[in-house]
């Protein structure tokens, strides 16, 4: 799914245009007992209640794609009968009626999910009538011919609020308050089917989680039974090492800016689809190439991305490079340069000494006070 997509099912969570049918949820505490589950019509909610779970919902489906928002594809075997796509369609296909089902939900979740807390499991059963789209992207609401039918859920850690005193208004007085058990902002979650191309895909859902660095990895593998997808992180450092052992002692400054500058043309010329646009094997063999690595290095290249990331896996170019930033650090010194003025610095022999040299045309500014250059 990409952001357009995405923001489509978001704008479903609202009150004059509202996709959700039916809700569910299950409280856990630290113990992972299950302390309460209920399930409910979404429009019989108090319009107070509607709102909040709108929120919680929005979030779990917020943030960067690649990063925060994962697409995740099902192993083949996972669809067979007994798999868990299998398993997830029928819970979407119950429209979360079946109590049976719900139960052994919850069982997977509170076996798999590492929390060492109390947090809130929340379920929703939606229908979105796709409406049909005009050759120039305007959306004809009276011309819709699919209905996405899909499941949400949104697991939420909650934490007892802060002790402290407050304003009574009833008896005008400043008395202790009492502390109650606050449901935060979702922390993991996932939307299936995925909603690729305006349609259902029954192949892959798209997984959140708040900290992009920690997936619930033994979660994804039980509950979810998806293809594993490495974090924004480790395929920075799965890259970084890529370099590292491919180009060995010819790793130099000449090169690595190279690099740096042919991934930011990539990224403004596929800005359009920057939250997709990810290289493989051969894409990267590409880059490293036209960005100066000598042949004989690239000798090992095939070996090195295959322990790296894996043969048919891919990169993200927005994990891996940055349009905002360029940075050059020794144990001592930190200097941050202009993306786009990468070519000012350089590295030269000096007196003996390998340096670092930028040319000084115009002012410089030391903690914040102009200094003659």
């Amino acid at each position: 799914m990409n952001k357009r997509e995405i923001s489509e099912i978001k704008k479903q969570f609202k009150k004059d245009n509202n996709a959700i049918t039916r809700i569910c949820g299950c409280y856990v505490d630290g113990d992972k007992e299950k302390k309460l589950e209920f399930k409910e019509a979404f429009l019989s909610l108090p319009e107070e209640e509607e709102f909040k779970y709108f929120d919680i919902f929005k979030k779990t489906l917020s943030g960067t794609v690649g990063k925060n928002l994962l697409n995740m594809g099902f192993p083949l075997d996972q669809e067979f009968k007994g798999g868990t796509q299998d398993f997830l369609l029928q819970l979407k296909n119950s429209k979360l009626t079946d109590d049976i089902l719900l139960s052994e939900f919850y069982d997977k979740v509170v076996e798999s999910y590492d929390f060492g807390e109390h947090y809130l499991i929340l379920l929703i059963h939606a229908a979105y009538d796709v409406p049909g789209r005009a050759s120039d992207g305007m959306e004809m609401f009276d011309a819709s011919d699919t209905v996405y039918d899909f499941i949400l859920c949104s697991i939420c850690p909650v934490s007892l609020s802060k002790a402290g005193l407050c304003y009574n208004a009833e008896k005008n007085a400043i008395e202790d308050r009492i502390r109650d058990w606050i449901v935060g902002e979702p922390a993991t979650g996932f939307l299936f089917p995925a909603f690729n191309d305006r349609s259902s895909d029954l192949h892959n859902l798209l997984y959140y989680s708040k900290k992009p660095e920690e997936l619930q990895d033994y979660f994804v593998e039980q509950v979810l039974g998806c293809n594993e997808v490495m974090s924004a992180g480790t395929q920075k450092d799965s890259f970084h090492t890529i370099l590292s052992d491919t180009l060995g002692e010819s790793c130099n400054y000449e090169i690595v800016k190279s690099i740096h500058e042919n991934l930011n043309e990539m990224i403004e010329e596929n800005k359009e689809s920057l939250d997709s646009f990810a290289l493989d094997k051969k894409d990267m063999r590409r880059l490293l190439s036209v960005s100066g690595v000598a042949e004989e290095n690239l000798e090992s290249f095939d070996k090195d991305y295959d322990e790296a990331v894996g043969e048919k896996s891919t990169l993200l170019v927005s994990n891996i490079a940055s349009t905002r930033k360029f940075n050059i650090k020794t144990p001592e010194i930190v200097i941050n340069v202009n993306p786009e003025r990468a070519d000012l610095v350089e590295i030269r022999e000096i007196d003996g000494r390998k340096c670092l040299v930028i040319p000084v045309d115009s002012e410089v500014e030391v903690n914040g006070i102009n200094v003659k250059s």
